[in-house]
């Protein structure tokens, strides 16, 4: 009994661990979904380099009591599935978010970016921001934009002065 009792405990350790080093995680009802669809899921987080994991509700009440996030112990009800992100914070919002509008059975419950919990309402918020090379291209307009403004303005004054002198 105490060998299943001492697994559990690495459980609930891991489960805090990743918690802990994780910068975006969000939980998930994934009930209605079938093998296929579930399958679908798991290789596009694969892909965007999101863990995701199904854990007893009890375990992850625990780890999460242990990493000072009990607000999510309301969500813990019900099948449910974890995506931990330990790169990108936005990556496991788009692609949960984006797969949520396609299958309706994905219900997105809760979530904890960089340490703060985040509602429904802050995970798909921060699914609808651009991507980080997209805000990176957005700087760089807005960096370029006043340059390019004085080279206009420098060529129309070269303009001017050469039909002036000609």
């Amino acid at each position: 009994m105490s060998s299943a009792i001492e697994q559990k405990k690495q459980i609930v350790e891991e489960i805090a661990e990743k918690f802990k080093a994780s910068k975006t995680t969000i939980i998930v009802d994934y009930r209605g979904l079938n093998v296929a669809e579930v399958t679908e899921l798991r290789k596009q987080l694969r892909e965007a380099g999101v863990e995701f994991k199904v854990y007893k509700n009890t375990l992850t009440r625990r780890a999460a009591e242990a990493v000072e996030l009990t607000g999510l112990n309301e969500v813990l009800t019900g099948p449910n599935a974890i995506a931990f992100s330990n790169e990108d914070v936005v990556a496991p919002a788009k692609v949960l978010n984006e797969f949520a509008k396609n299958h309706e059975a994905l219900e997105i419950k809760a979530g904890v970016i960089e340490g703060n919990i985040a509602t429904v309402e802050d995970i798909k918020a921060l699914a609808d921001l651009p991507s980080r090379e997209g805000l990176l291209s957005m700087l760089l307009s807005v960096l370029q934009a006043p340059i390019r403004n004085f080279a206009l303005a420098a060529k129309a004054v070269a303009d001017q002065k050469e039909e002036q002198g000609a």
